[in-house]
């Protein structure tokens, strides 16, 4: 007997029909004037290699949109159909297309990063509360390099993110190095993930009698009155409906197990349209909220404030642009000279914009195999994008990207375009046509899209079996999981 109490059916790489997150409880007090095209709030490269636990999971159940396949039959049969090799990773005004294939390394660069490769599992604590820039701080110049550019645009870690993590996808993406300006090593599903991945999953489980009850916020625990401090053992659940604000409390018997997503990096996050910019909600996040409970009472789960009380670490803009033509698609595939379902590209600036003074990547789009989305029709265009660090300035909308309607961004990515444009001609002398074709652009704020990145020491993080705990354990993105990387659809099915 299995009930999942969500607060909405969509997670971080999940995506759909822009009406279908309208009323989800994130954006209930943000209502949207234009709920035309399509929104993934986020989406994840898959790594066969890597990713071997994920792959076992999708092979035991069915796809629900190729009949007699199974959901890992089904994106093995897409991807060997349609094989990434990204010939654009990164461009730059004045050089378009950059030989990404020339790392950029110095003999320092190379030094650190072999060490921190090499230093052995018993010493990783040794990283505790040591950020990237901080483990590189006599070595400025390793944000200057190809590398750096590729590899914080493919996994969307940041400067100010946790050295310690790092260490842990160098050691589990090592295979990446030699192949990371093509991304070869990248496979990818039929559909948006939430269709050829989740939406498989859920079937399934239904079918087996799970119960999945959306718009529920547990607000509050019961515990077992204990006289340590680490006996952990849930007597009952306090739940609020997320759209009547009745609350209930559900009884847990101690043969009952609790298991806790504690934290997500969608939490607080908020939705525009082509002309409102997504609003900044400044709530903690429920999620993380009920974590932040269970560790005032229990001083073995870790310290949610490293990961969610620190938005300048942790925040950026994605959005979904659909178009009713495929104009604007037909100028990318001619500026990046590939075709749909092959790119992350990234536009590095051609003038200094961090606090070093240095360049670095302006904003990255990923152009989808068509169609991205079941329900999309043959005459429209899904494209995604980002800005990793959302309170820069635009270089062709003079306000940061924070502050951008759909619309705006639309125009920021044609300039974009337009300093790489080979011609003949150039892409900014099709911008009216081009803003005419789109049916909607939804711009994203994620106040915690990179929390997981944020700095930390290992013990911030609880166990996924906490010591002493009786019938509570945590899952997710903020429980340790001991030298596994986290941000991937491997380290959330471990």
């Amino acid at each position: 007997d299995i009930t999942f109490y969500g607060v909405d059916m969509h997670g971080a790489n999940d995506g759909g029909a822009t009406t279908d997150f309208t009323n989800e409880y994130w954006n209930k007090n943000h209502p949207m004037a234009n709920t035309t095209g399509y929104v993934a709030r986020g989406g994840r490269m898959l790594n066969y290699r890597t990713y071997v636990d994920l792959m076992d999971l999708l092979d035991r159940i069915p796809s629900v949109t190729e009949p007699g396949m199974t959901a890992a039959e089904d994106t093995r049969d897409f991807d060997v159909k349609h094989r990434t090799y990204d010939i654009a990773r990164l461009m730059q005004g004045g050089k378009g297309i950059i030989n990404a294939g020339k790392l950029g390394f110095n003999n320092k660069d190379r030094t650190l990063l072999t060490k921190l490769i090499m230093m052995p599992d018993s010493e990783e604590t040794k990283l505790d509360n040591v950020s990237i820039a901080e483990y590189f701080k006599d070595d400025p110049h390793m944000f200057q390099t190809n590398f750096w550019y590729m590899w914080e645009t493919t996994f969307a870690f940041r400067t100010q993110s946790s050295a310690q993590e790092l260490r842990r996808y160098m050691h589990q993406m090592i295979y990446e190095f030699t192949q990371i300006e093509h991304l070869v090593g990248v496979n990818r599903t039929r559909y948006n993930q939430f269709e050829s991945m989740i939406l498989p999953l859920i079937k399934y489980l239904q079918g087996q009698g799970v119960t999945f009850i959306d718009n529920k916020i547990v607000k509050d625990w019961q515990f077992k009155d204990t006289p340590m401090q680490d006996e952990i053992t849930v007597t009952g659940l306090v739940i609020e409906d997320a759209q009547t604000g009745e609350t209930e409390e559900v009884e847990v018997d101690e043969d009952t197990a609790v298991i806790f997503t504690n934290g997500s990096i969608t939490d607080s996050a908020t939705m525009g349209d082509y002309n409102t910019p997504a609003p900044e909600n400044m709530d903690y996040g429920v999620s993380a909220s009920l974590w932040k409970k269970a560790t005032e009472r229990f001083y073995n789960l870790g310290t949610p404030d490293k990961f969610f009380n620190d938005r300048n670490a942790s925040e950026w803009v994605s959005f979904t642009l659909t178009t009713k033509n495929h104009l604007f698609l037909n100028e990318i595939v001619r500026i990046t000279t590939q075709e749909p379902g092959n790119a992350l590209n990234s536009f590095l600036s051609t003038t200094p914009i961090t606090p070093l003074n240095q360049k670095d990547v302006n904003m990255s789009i990923v152009v989808h195999h068509q169609p991205h989305f079941t329900t999309q029709q043959p005459n429209e265009t899904v494209l995604w994008g980002y800005f990793l660090y959302p309170r820069r300035q635009g270089e062709f909308v003079n306000k940061p990207y924070i502050k951008m309607t759909g619309k705006e961004m639309a125009q920021e990515l044609i300039g974009q375009l337009s300093k790489v444009d080979p011609g003949p001609g150039n892409i900014k002398d099709k911008e009216k046509e081009i803003l005419d074709s789109i049916v909607n652009n939804i711009p994203v704020y994620m106040p915690y899209a990179s929390a997981l990145f944020n700095n930390r020491a290992k013990s911030d993080r609880p166990e996924v079996l906490p010591k002493h705990s009786t019938n509570l354990a945590f899952t997710g993105e903020f429980a340790e999981q001991p030298y596994q990387m986290i941000f991937t659809e491997q380290s959330a099915v471990r």
